[in-house]
């Protein structure tokens, strides 16, 4: 099977995230190509220690590579920032088979007040939204995020009251630890590993890496609010959830693409995330996987893959 696996970094050279989208990009290249299928990718030019045919482009009409090689291709799956990944997906769901999440789920998910309304109202713990801060007073901090944006990307926190515009949401800021978990969803839901998240926090929140995956006491209830939150967006394929477990599990982000954590997940688990994510797709998902031990990384290890 030909497979397209189409990362925005590695496709355009963007050097704020070029090292994460070389490590996602290589997770799951290499995975495809272990179990046996051929791999192209989008990118500027042909990249050490990724399997597969680098497939040429010139980084200022991404759109248009990933439609052209996802028409030479049996299956497809792009990675990409938020605002930009339901049109892409449109592109691949056009033209291939998808392997990633539908259209409609990634718009929910990349739009952080829709995905926060939807959630809630599936009786799932958000940080509150503050309208205005009325009747804010036990509220120590907030968080202001924009309303379309990928992981930690321009998100501050304030601790008194501001205006915004409609491409920002301002929640309540909640205090806990910062986890992850990673499903792999298709006719069942198959949880892959919780995942602990170095975030740094100071006027601006920022992502450094983590722990995959993470031995915690709380990994059961962890994955079962990941995989009630990923169905109530109609999450498929491989996704990846934010939560911070505080007074009590908050979702705080849903990504429907495959996520850093990647990384890590390809040396711990006893099969191929490539196989896993098809499997999904095309039927016969695992009831369950084996994980052995754990992986470290920080951002500053991601220059290892440029």
């Amino acid at each position: 099977m030909k497979i397209m696996v189409a990362e925005y970094a590695v496709a355009t050279g963007d050097p704020e995230i070029f090292g994460e989208g070389c490590a996602m990009l290589s997770s799951l290249a290499n995975s495809f190509s272990a179990c046996g299928h051929q791999v192209q990718y989008p990118a500027r030019s042909l990249i050490a220690g990724i399997k597969g045919d680098a497939v040429e482009c010139s980084g200022s009409d991404f759109r248009e590579s990933v439609e052209r090689i996802a028409r030479m291709s049996d299956a497809g799956i792009v990675i990409a920032p938020d605002e930009i990944l339901a049109d892409l997906t449109k592109v691949i769901e056009a033209n291939t088979v998808n392997l990633g999440c539908p259209e409609r789920s990634v718009r929910d998910c990349a739009d952080k007040l829709a995905c926060s309304q939807i959630l809630s109202a599936s009786g799932i713990a958000v940080p509150e939204i503050a309208d205005n801060f009325d009747n804010s007073g036990d509220v120590e901090a907030y968080v202001i995020k924009p309303r379309w944006g990928c992981a930690s990307d321009g998100i501050s926190i304030v601790h008194e009251k501001v205006q915004t515009d409609d491409d920002f949401i301002i929640t309540e800021f909640v205090a806990g630890e910062h986890l992850s978990a990673s499903l792999v969803i298709g006719e069942s839901t198959l949880p892959l590993t919780v995942n602990r998240q170095y975030i740094e926090i100071g006027s601006e929140i920022a992502y450094n890496g983590g722990i995959v995956a993470y031995p915690t006491p709380l990994r059961d209830e962890v994955m079962n609010v990941a995989a009630r939150a990923a169905h109530a967006l109609g999450c498929r394929g491989y996704v990846g959830l934010d939560i911070v477990a505080g007074d009590e599990l908050y979702v705080v982000d849903v990504n429907p693409r495959p996520t850093t954590s990647l990384l890590g997940i390809a040396k711990v688990i006893d099969c191929e995330i490539g196989d896993l994510i098809l499997r999904a797709r095309f039927g016969g998902l695992p009831e369950s996987i084996g994980v052995s031990g754990s992986f470290r990384f920080t951002k500053a290890d991601l220059v290892d893959y440029e």
